[in-house]
């Protein structure tokens, strides 16, 4: 109880990332992201409940709702009932509107053994969610199969009050870079897509081994984030030659990346940034070997503390201008919208984030099946692709809102030429999967 009085007092503003995702809100659009955990056997509903009901009280930035001041939008501590857990649904990632489901940009889900969760970007990405994820499952499992599971990794102590690092916004530590890198700003090659109705999200999951992934890699001497992308850019390169009639243009990936491997934080708040790497097909053809090397010098160059420093930076600089702090919200708001529609989004082909190796407390291993990991609806027409693994389970989930999966197709069927088994899994029509 005493924990619950102190958090009505707080209230946090919007990390440096999580300022431009309310900008971007419409109707048909919100910036959600969702992970989820296959357990072994069926969730129990209420239990789940109960996990919900205990664990969100030490997630203070997650337990809140999003305000509007005259300069800027901010976070305040919500006391409201909920977040109720619901029967999962068939499209995920709805928009999620911040008068809606009593304020909370958080939701639960279950389905069969899954458990998942939805959250609005504006809260934290997608390490500060699976904390809370984990948290909830640990202490779902604890209530349900009366088991000891000791707080570890994702797994917090609901017992203890927040870090203080927890609740920073670690931009702002780090942001010291004596110079300002520009943004890079040429176009790239676009999908082009039948939209699907409203509120319609195409899910494809590739489900296969990580010791293959790993082997295959290794034969064209990259990571299993770098072969990955590299087949990305592979398969879009391909879409782009389907187009005849169309001027080429680079093929590029937004790949986020969690800072925290490299500036030492615990913030369970936004913290990442963004690297493109992609190939030029306007220089020549590129052979699938030559995008795997493209793809690895880039990362080589770009993944270090000093150039990702100076994005920090540069991203920061326009909060700390005294000038830009005390234009009205709706002209930043303005000034933003029309900076991504017009400039970030068409930076990038499509979307592609690696959560990497999940890692449990020993004592959950037993109950867990696997994860997923969906970035969400794009906001444009394009596809989302999101990694993560678990064991010797990887899954790739491709996230789109448009009817052809032309790049889906094209990528798994790269990883089958390799010589990679893959299980696929879709909530679309039979005849729509690759």
């Amino acid at each position: 109880m005493a924990i619950e009085q102190k958090r009505t007092e707080d209230w946090y503003r919007l990390d440096l990332s999580a300022i431009v995702y309310p900008t971007l809100q419409r109707r048909d659009f919100s910036s959600v992201y969702r992970l989820s955990v296959l357990l072994k056997e069926e969730v129990d509903p209420a239990a789940l409940q109960q996990a919900v009901d205990q664990v969100m009280p030490r997630f203070p930035t997650y337990k809140a709702a999003i305000r509007k001041g005259v300069f800027w939008r901010y976070l305040e501590p919500n006391n409201r009932p909920g977040p109720f857990v619901q029967p999962d649904v068939k499209n995920p990632c709805q928009p999620m509107h911040f008068k809606g489901n009593n304020r909370y940009l958080v939701r639960f889900y279950h389905y069969g053994g899954r458990i998942a969760l939805e959250a609005h970007h504006s809260l934290g990405d997608g390490t500060g969610g699976m904390c809370l994820l984990m948290t909830v499952t640990a202490q779902y499992l604890r209530l349900k199969y009366q088991i000891q599971i000791q707080p570890e990794g994702f797994v917090l102590d609901i017992g203890s009050m927040p870090d203080p690092e927890e609740l920073e916004d670690a931009y702002m530590r780090y942001a010291d870079a004596r110079v300002c890198p520009p943004r890079p700003g040429e176009k790239t090659y676009r999908v082009r897509g039948t939209m699907e109705p409203f509120y319609t999200l195409n899910i494809i999951d590739g489900i296969m081994s990580v010791s293959q992934v790993i082997q295959v890699a290794k034969r064209y001497n990259a990571t299993v984030t770098e072969y990955l992308n590299a087949v990305l850019i592979y398969a879009l390169l391909q879409k782009q030659d389907q187009e005849k009639g169309r001027r080429q243009r680079p093929v590029k990936i937004a790949m986020p990346v969690n800072l925290r491997r490299f500036f030492p934080s615990r913030t369970l708040r936004n913290f990442i940034t963004m690297i493109y790497p992609g190939v030029d097909p306007r220089l020549g053809d590129y052979t699938f070997p030559e995008i795997v090397e493209q793809v690895h010098h880039y990362m080589q160059y770009y993944l270090n503390e000093k150039l990702l420093r100076g994005d920090i930076t540069t991203n920061a600089e326009t909060q700390r201008n005294p000038f830009i702090r005390v234009v009205p919200l709706f002209i930043k708001d303005f000034v933003v919208r029309q900076f991504y529609t017009k400039v970030q989004d068409k930076n990038s082909s499509a979307g592609l984030t690696n959560m990497g190796a999940l890692q449990v407390p020993g004592s959950m291993k037993p109950y867990i099946e696997r994860f997923d990991i969906y970035m969400g609806q794009p906001f444009s027409s394009r596809t989302n692709c999101a990694i993560i693994s678990f064991g010797d389970v990887l899954t790739i989930n491709f996230a789109s809102s448009i009817i052809e999966a032309d790049v889906e197709r094209y990528f798994f069927r790269k990883l089958v030429q390799d010589g990679i088994h893959v299980k696929i899994e879709s909530n679309r029509s039979q005849s729509a999967v690759p």
